[in-house]
């Protein structure tokens, strides 16, 4: 009895003796990766006091740092040579191992490096997960998670799910999107307000109330089944303040720290600003976006590769297309770069877009890569959003043409295009989840709207439409975030209508959903609308006519931005119409033969193929 007491006895001892660490992150990786040197941060308890020992063919441990923290270690290891498997990560403390974990290098998906990213032949769909589907009510409210659904509730989460967004992927898919730009899923367990997705509380965890790390790899797949890329919603400039390390940070540079509250300025010309005061820029880039937004400091090594290594993780474990990246000027911008330039290093054909949020095209054209500029700086971004084409929209569709207004909005922005490495890479919008609902800001007129449309469709750029469109949502920013994101009709059980369905939506509704379904399946097979040059004439009465065109086809675009018909002398044309005898509108059918003086009906887009 005593001798089966002594063992019992010791394999407890073994078992407290062999904890496993509170977290490990990354969790596991990947053999055979590009980049070979691994940080693995682990968090438990005196964890900082102890000895790293590995021993496996392959892996090299090159540093272990303790921070100011006892409760962390950083490992870094040499992956060169090192074959998947399960190798042990022990943590000695005297003459015993304190903790253990068994890590592992998974096997790479065959040609895991060169996963194809969105590009120009995309048109990509934005949703809000909380506002569009809920497809598992049983998540909605769950133990541990400090915000429950809300319906009565505008800003207050509403209970959508990567469930709900799986089951519509073919109304997505049925409109003509390719590529599905989704809002951060990753959890944000805040006590209110936390819907958004903008304040991450653990970096490597989907929010269990929109699913699991499981599901959402099950949404990439469904999803790249129905031809439609996911593009993920990062956030690197600042974290959520109940973010698990802010009980215990590794070190006291781990945030930007102020003696009180201090918030970013928004002044982003002080990044650029040749006479820039270094106080100005600092509460630029260091100020904290709100008070539930602590701001991360990538300028510490740690935090930097961390952050790095965790997009790759999500790339590579998911399977993902795209990274749409948050606030890009208030994170460290050498930071921003050097982690685009190690994400596309990894993944040559991967892309990236940033947020740079400036209705100047001289700011906005500072944030893409592929270009020195003038102080040296190259983001390594391929691409960022088009806002100075997005404020162009906003106005141009309700104004009479003026020497600036009207059509040469559109004109003149694009005319700057000059200033970007890679113009024909820039995402283009009417609107998104921040912004005026883009049918408010051409008045709620379908004319207009469909001019709209067929604008973004067809000039250079990669085209995003936010939820909505196809239910002709309406709502200024200013109006409250609540309106702007209201839940999508029919993504609940008992909503009155569904707008999934044909029969759902109002006659309205359905013409544009028809109308935009026209022409993004038109997009989606004419490589000259994804890669071909862009050609545009000077607007004159209001009426703006481009060419998008190369070596084997040319399609003519006439937006007449007139309340009546329009004459319009075609022969002004003749270096873009040379050889060509015909011209088919793509959404009616109306030919046009010869080119000589046309009549353009009010208000009216034409897309035409040339014959």
């Amino acid at each position: 009895m005593m001798l089966l007491f002594a063992v019992i006895l010791l394999v407890s001892l073994q078992s407290i003796a062999r904890n496993v660490p509170e977290r490990v992150e990354p969790p596991f990786w990947w053999a055979d990766m590009y980049h070979k040197e691994l940080q693995i941060m682990v968090y438990g308890e005196d964890i900082g006091q102890t000895r790293v020992k590995i021993d496996h063919p392959g892996v090299k441990l090159r540093e272990v740092v303790a921070v100011e923290s006892p409760n962390y270690l950083f490992i870094y290891l040499d992956i060169t040579g090192a074959q998947p498997g399960m190798f042990d990560i022990e943590f000695v403390a005297g003459r015993r191992t304190r903790y253990s974990y068994n890590f592992e290098l998974r096997e790479r998906r065959e040609n895991a490096r060169y996963h194809e990213g969105f590009d120009n032949s995309d048109a990509i769909y934005l949703l809000m997960p909380d506002r569009f589907a809920n497809g598992n009510p049983a998540l909605d409210n769950l133990p541990g998670m400090l915000e429950k659904v809300d319906r009565t509730n505008p800003d207050a989460r509403q209970g959508g799910d990567i469930q709900g967004i799986i089951n519509h992927l073919d109304h997505i898919a049925g409109m003509g999107f390719t590529a599905i730009w989704i809002n951060p899923l990753l959890e944000n367990n805040q006590p209110r307000y936390s819907y958004h997705g903008y304040a991450t509380t653990d970096f490597y965890n989907i929010d269990a109330r929109f699913g699991s790390n499981e599901d959402y790899v099950r949404l990439v797949k469904e999803a790249e089944s129905k031809g439609l890329k996911i593009i993920k919603d990062k956030i690197f400039n600042h974290c959520g303040h109940y973010h698990w390390w802010m009980k215990d940070l590794p070190t006291s540079d781990w945030l930007n720290q102020w003696d009180e509250f201090t918030r970013t300025s928004y002044r982003m010309t002080t990044i650029v600003d040749p006479y820039f005061a270094q106080s100005d820029y600092d509460i630029m880039v260091n100020g904290w976006f709100d008070t539930n937004m602590p701001d991360l400091n990538q300028r510490n090594r740690l935090l930097a590769l961390y952050l790095i290594q965790n997009s790759v993780w999500w790339i590579e474990y998911s399977g993902i297309h795209g990274i749409r990246m948050d606030t890009q000027p208030y994170a460290d911008r050498f930071f921003m770069a050097d982690w685009a330039a190690y994400v596309m290093a990894e993944y040559p054909n991967f892309n990236i877009v940033g947020e740079s949020w400036s209705g100047n095209p001289v700011l906005t054209s500072y944030f893409q890569g592929g270009k020195v500029q003038h102080d040296g700086y190259n983001s390594n971004f391929p691409a960022v959003f088009d806002f100075s084409l997005y404020d162009a929209i906003g106005m141009a569709f309700q104004e009479e043409q003026g020497w600036s207004s009207g059509m040469m909005r559109l004109y003149n922005s694009l005319a700057q295009d000059f200033l970007y490495a890679n113009p024909y890479n820039l995402v283009i919008f009417g609107d998104n989840h921040d912004t005026d609902r883009i049918f408010t800001r051409v008045g709620e007129d379908m004319d207009k709207l469909k001019m709209a449309i067929a604008f973004l469709v067809t000039t250079r750029g990669i085209p995003q439409f936010y939820t909505g469109i196809e239910t002709l949502e309406s709502a200024r920013e200013h109006e409250g975030h609540g309106k702007l994101r209201v839940t999508f009709p029919g993504g609940w059980t008992g909503d009155p209508v569904n707008a999934f369905t044909r029969e759902g939506r109002t006659a309205e509704q359905n013409e544009i959903v028809d109308y935009l379904t026209k022409l993004l399946n038109y997009r989606k097979d004419k490589e000259v609308l994804h890669y071909g040059w862009l050609k545009h004439f000077v607007p004159e009465n209001n009426i703006y006519v481009y060419f998008r065109y190369n070596e084997d086809e040319t399609v003519m675009v006439v937006l007449n931005n007139n309340a009546r018909e329009m004459e319009l002398n075609t022969r002004r044309f003749q270096e873009s119409t040379h050889g060509y005898n015909m011209a088919t509108d793509v959404v009616s059918g109306q030919v046009f033969r010869g080119f000589g003086t046309w009549r353009i009906p009010a208000n009216t887009a034409l897309v035409l193929e040339l014959e």
